[in-house]
């Protein structure tokens, strides 16, 4: 590991000056679950870590009229045992309370996890984020593309998003709130995650000086949430397949529907097509198939991965059958 500068602010506005206006030359350390890895394999060289574990005001839960806030420092065994996320949320606590290890649970926090790196071995093996030969060729549409992008992989992106939190958020209707020099913004969770196009893009809307503060998520009283992972073991893995389903009903049929994909895409797949098959319709088993069959309507395989497609589709229907109460 390189050396570097280390810097431990007090509160969450002295973190912007901190750090540099272009990505690499610092980085944010909070859980440290995937930045020491990445440090480790040299695809980050930070000359400034920039630790902000201690800022009080990026911890904790607390709820609202206007919902909850959840910091972005909280780590995900607090959040799977919160009562309120438990009450509120409980497929969120469930799917938090099933992430990763129990051991990565209790040191992974919410913003990290949210902003974390993909896992693309090609990337992770220094070989950037686009993965790219010397003659600008793509070496995941040449090579092992088995766990790679099967929608938005028009390219040049085929990672998948790796964070099991986010679609299950997004389907809760989450917002995300930065800091930066410039202030405070906020914005929905899944216009936080962007498809990369070059070298020097991020995954995520986020300047090189902003940090994730706070997720906010709305009453979700009414809301009706299921999530399914496919993976290859029950214990920790890297899933092939999610999917996050929050419906609201009217009597016995959907009067809205929130389908959130995960790792099938580079960024968490918000499928207008598979919320559009439920409209109006009861849940029953042949409904909840219609709609996973258009949530893969355009997917695509890279050669490898056509076993994904399969997998996306069955996790859809098994979310929505969960979200209805449909055994």
């Amino acid at each position: 590991m390189r050396p570097f500068e280390y810097a431990s602010p007090k509160t969450k506005e002295q973190v912007p000056a901190l750090l540099a206006a272009r990505w690499g030359e610092t980085e944010v350390l909070a859980g440290g679950t995937d930045l020491l890895s990445l440090m480790k394999d040299e695809v980050t060289a930070p000359s400034r870590l920039v630790n902000i574990k201690g800022i009080r005001d990026l911890q904790g839960v607390s709820k609202s009229a206007a919902g909850l806030r959840l910091g972005a420092l909280a780590t995900l065994a607090e959040l799977s045992n919160n009562a309120e996320v438990k009450r509120q949320c409980p497929d969120l606590a469930l799917a938090l309370g099933d992430a990763a290890s129990p051991q990565i649970r209790n040191m992974a926090t919410l913003g990290g996890n949210l902003c974390q790196r993909p896992r693309c071995w090609y990337f992770r093996t220094g070989h950037g984020l686009l993965a790219k030969d010397k003659d600008g060729k793509s070496l995941v549409l040449a090579g092992d593309n088995r766990y790679h992008a099967i929608l938005g992989n028009e390219g040049p992106a085929y990672f998948v998003s790796p964070s099991t939190i986010a679609p299950v958020l997004i389907a809760y209707g989450a917002k995300v709130r930065v800091l930066g020099p410039q202030g405070s913004r906020e914005l929905p969770l899944e216009k936080f995650f962007v498809i990369p196009q070059s070298e020097e893009d991020r995954e995520h809307d986020l300047k090189p000086n902003e940090i994730v503060t706070d997720i906010l998520i709305p009453p979700a009283s009414h809301t009706h949430a299921g999530h399914y992972e496919v993976r290859q073991k029950e214990a920790f893995d890297w899933p092939y397949a999610t999917a996050a389903v929050a419906l609201v009903m009217s009597g016995k049929n959907v009067q809205g529907a929130r389908v959130v994909l995960g790792h099938v895409a580079p960024i968490p797949w918000l499928s207008e097509e598979a919320a559009q098959a439920l409209a109006g319709k009861a849940i029953t088993p042949e409904n909840a198939d219609r709609a996973g069959l258009a949530a893969v309507e355009k997917a695509k395989s890279l050669g490898r991965n056509t076993q994904k497609i399969q997998m996306a589709r069955v996790a859809v229907k098994r979310a929505i059958l969960k979200a209805g109460g449909v055994a």
